[in-house]
């Protein structure tokens, strides 16, 4: 078995991947914890760590763009937008009997199934690839910043309209007072 010229071979790794896989169980840790978790702003802020460990991910593997719009998008709007609809909702603040479903093992199944899809997926379809992080970062601002705004606006956008409707459906309940009709 021959190894291409330059790639030092699957069992020596580097210190980046190292840290990669370091960064990916406590992400990986952290999103456990965001869905086990019986108490909605505790589940709310353990995204944030889940979110902001795929941020290191990404900029591990070089790709500064899209680590910057991680933090902004994911952890800087959606969580925020999160916080704000369980604070105007008047979600319960510590724990709550209503954040389990009972439904667990389904959920667990459900999930395991879905990973190890996605596990194959993409181990399936990065097989011989190999990912040089010696060098030079492969893309740029410019050129995922224009495929984002050609190929991916409109789903942007319906995303936008989406959360802006859910605001604004928490915002009306939380004002609408209890038992009064609508």
């Amino acid at each position: 078995m021959t190894l291409a010229a330059g790639h030092p071979g699957f069992l020596s790794p580097t210190g980046v991947e190292v840290a990669f896989l370091l960064v990916g169980v406590a992400t990986l840790g952290a999103a456990l914890v965001t869905v086990t978790t019986k108490q909605l702003v505790h589940a709310a802020l353990w995204l944030v760590v889940a979110l902001g460990g795929l941020a290191i991910e990404y900029l591990l593997l070089t790709a500064e763009f899209i680590a910057w719009v991680q933090v902004l998008i994911y952890v800087g709007s959606v969580v925020v937008l999160l916080l704000f609809g369980l604070m105007l909702t008047k979600a319960p603040i510590g724990r709550s009997a209503d954040a389990d479903s009972g439904n667990r093992w389904a959920a667990l199944t459900v999930a395991a199934a879905a990973a190890a899809t996605l596990v194959w997926v993409v181990v399936d379809a990065f097989r011989s690839t190999w990912i040089d992080l010696s060098g030079a970062a492969q893309g740029s601002a410019k050129v995922t910043g224009a495929s984002l705004f050609r190929n991916w606006v409109l789903p942007f956008e319906a995303l936008s309209v989406l959360l802006l409707a859910a605001l604004v459906g928490a915002i009306v309940l939380s004002r609408r007072k209890n038992g009064a009709p609508s």
